[in-house]
């Protein structure tokens, strides 16, 4: 297992974050903090040039900067063309977060045919069945559930209570947070005659590489074929994807978004949260969904897509909630006008 860093040189941040330094290479920094409460050990970033006034006044130890902003800089900075990246290329080098698992933990249930890589960590409580593959590095988190036959590649990560069922593949330098659920039966049923008759899920789901999903997530297996979700995906807290659900590479997918099954979903996409999006429709690359938007039809062009009714104050919203009902009378009317009118005409 590696250490966390405590503390860094600007030097050896700005080498880690291909930045320019101006200021004393040999000053220590130990925490990222925002420009008005950063301290001397503190570095901070400013990326919206609208808190220029905070960065006048900045205590902190260092500020990464664009070069447009450096002369305003009153302490050391940190020149790059993306401070926002440079935030989080800094709060990598700065991590404090403990692993999930230390070593092998007594209470840990592991099958005898279990194959373990070199490093592997099993917090307290953690079952792992027959037939389960850990690569080198991985962490699974205490009380976890790793199902027969499942796959993790070489340094990822399960935080406490997640499950993985039977023959689910997870790539490598994935980040699966509390709670998430991978490879549960998909909602697959027939009705006899008002019972309903259960369909068993014979696939699986094949997540790829650096892969992240949050607390509470939920992604069910297929029903014939898998479930499979791209490399360098992000899914957020509370989502549910439903079986045979794909994922392009590259897509982010905010907290509450819930996808039917059979959606394909393409690369670079932006899904803002609690967004609803029907299943057996496709979505192309690069598609951003603003949030609480529901998508009923397939998306076809990239671009910027949104449903639903921005807030408004009550009494203005009730008002335009009475016309939307409204709206069919409105149209018949229309229509009269117009037929009238072209009989003037």
């Amino acid at each position: 297992m590696t250490s966390r860093l405590q503390e860094i040189t600007l030097q050896e941040l700005a080498r880690q974050l291909n930045a320019e330094l101006k200021g004393d290479p040999s000053r220590v920094i130990r925490r990222v903090n925002t420009l008005d409460k950063a301290g001397p050990d503190e570095v901070a970033f400013l990326s919206d040039s609208k808190y220029h006034s905070l960065l006048k006044n900045t205590r902190a130890g260092a500020v990464i900067v664009t070069s447009a902003d450096q002369a305003l800089c009153p302490v050391a900075s940190l020149v790059m063309t993306d401070p926002y990246l440079g935030f989080a290329l800094a709060a990598q080098a700065l991590d404090t977060t403990p692993q999930p698992a230390v070593d092998i933990h007594p209470t840990a249930v592991i099958a005898d045919d279990v194959t373990l890589g070199e490093g592997v960590a099993i917090g307290a409580n953690a079952v792992i069945e027959s037939g389960v593959v850990l690569g080198d590095g991985v962490v699974i988190g205490a009380g976890c559930f790793i199902g027969k036959g499942a796959r993790l590649g070489a340094n990822s990560r399960l935080w406490a209570n997640v499950t993985l069922y039977h023959r689910v593949e997870l790539g490598e330098r994935c980040l699966v947070q509390s709670g998430a659920i991978i490879g549960g039966d998909g909602f697959g049923y027939a009705n006899n005659k008002g019972e309903w008759v259960k369909i068993p899920q014979l696939g699986t789901v094949i997540i790829g590489n650096r892969v992240e999903i949050g607390a509470g997530t939920t992604i069910d297996r297929g029903a014939l074929g898998d479930t499979c979700i791209a490399d360098n995906v992000i899914i957020d807290n509370l989502c549910q994807v439903a079986h045979n659900v794909s994922i392009g590479y590259g897509t982010a997918i905010a907290g509450g978004t819930v996808m039917a099954g059979s959606l394909k979903v393409g690369k670079y996409c932006i899904i803002g949260g609690a967004v609803v999006i029907n299943g057996h429709i496709e979505i192309c690359d690069g598609v951003t969904i603003t949030g609480m938007s529901m998508v009923m039809r397939p998306i076809t062009e990239p671009g910027l897509y949104s449903s639903g009714i921005p807030l408004q104050p009550n009494k203005e919203w009730r008002k335009t909630a009475a016309r939307v009902m409204r709206i069919d009378d409105m149209h018949k009317r229309l229509n009269r006008l117009e037929k009238q009118s072209d009989k003037k005409n």
